[in-house]
């Protein structure tokens, strides 16, 4: 099974950044695909970005396009998301994901979640 850990959520003040971390205990991890998720309060869990198991593709979801970055490091087994410019809007619990090989941003195709890292942007 895979364990996956997010680290480096915080409160920051809009137009300002943070790198969240997601660190898997696995075997092969240069097996999986893996994604971002957020969700806030009230609302769907939404897509933010995945990274294949390659890492040969990325996507990102239009409304943090351009802003978030997404990375993999296979000999540290950590997926990384670099947030920049950041927004209230972006205020939510931010989660890893991974699935065998695939990448997608439909949050059922994953089969593995961490327990996420609260993201809090101040106006």
């Amino acid at each position: 099974q895979v364990q996956l850990v997010e680290s480096g959520g915080g409160l920051v003040q809009a137009g300002g950044s943070l790198r969240l971390s997601c660190a898997a205990s696995v075997r092969t991890f240069s097996n999986y695909g893996l994604g971002w998720f957020r969700q806030a309060p009230g609302k769907e869990r939404e897509f933010v970005a995945l990274i294949s198991w390659s890492g040969g593709i990325s996507n990102y979801a239009d409304s943090v396009k351009g802003r978030f970055t997404i990375s993999r490091d296979n000999a540290k087994k950590t997926v990384y998301l670099q947030m920049d410019s950041l927004k209230p809007e972006d205020t939510a619990r931010y989660h890893c994901a991974a699935q065998v090989f695939g990448s997608s941003r439909w949050a059922s195709d994953y089969g593995y979640w961490g327990q996420g890292t609260q993201v809090t942007v101040s106006s």
